[in-house]
């Protein structure tokens, strides 16, 4: 984006949805989500592209980071990074071609492969979290509070949509 507008788009759709379709809250609340989540994964990607990341190798070298034995096996790196086999075979590809990851049997499995993040992982992963957290995701403007509220209000969307089960 060269400049910012005049005027805030989304609040002007809101006014015109309203008039012409109908109760607009939804679709300003909607349309305001996506346009943030552009603007945070604008910020991320530029905080992470000197590392050599994307946000999603980058959550998998977190994922790994917390895990107990710092492996975990493709299958439980997808449920939990909620992503398809194939994108979480893509992601460790890209990670171990960078040597930030590699692949080991299991011990007693011999149907499953391990993800085992490198020490050149690790060090990856502490220089990209310092990048991120610098830059506090990209999500600006909120105090701890408020952000702390958007978190409990999103969770309570995803529960809503069965994202996930307590």
């Amino acid at each position: 984006m060269s400049r910012p507008l005049p005027f805030d788009p989304i609040a002007r759709a809101a006014q015109l949805w309203e008039a012409r379709i109908g109760p607009s809250e939804t679709m300003a609340a909607v349309t305001g989500i996506m346009r943030v989540q552009q603007i945070i994964q604008s910020a991320v990607d530029g905080a992470l592209k000197p590392h050599g990341l994307t946000f999603a190798r980058y959550e998998a070298l977190v994922l790994l980071t917390f895990a107990r034995a710092s492996h975990l096996p493709m299958r439980v790196m997808g449920e939990r990074l909620q992503l398809h086999p194939t994108s979480v075979t893509n992601i460790v590809d890209r990670l171990e071609k960078d040597g930030l990851v590699k692949r080991v049997p299991h011990p007693t499995d011999r149907r499953t492969t391990l993800v085992e993040i490198t020490d050149e992982g690790r060090a990856r992963r502490e220089e990209a979290t310092a990048a991120v957290t610098e830059i506090d995701f990209g999500l600006t403007g909120l105090t701890g509070k408020q952000t702390e509220q958007l978190t409990d209000l999103l969770t309570e969307v995803r529960k809503a949509t069965g994202d996930f089960t307590e």
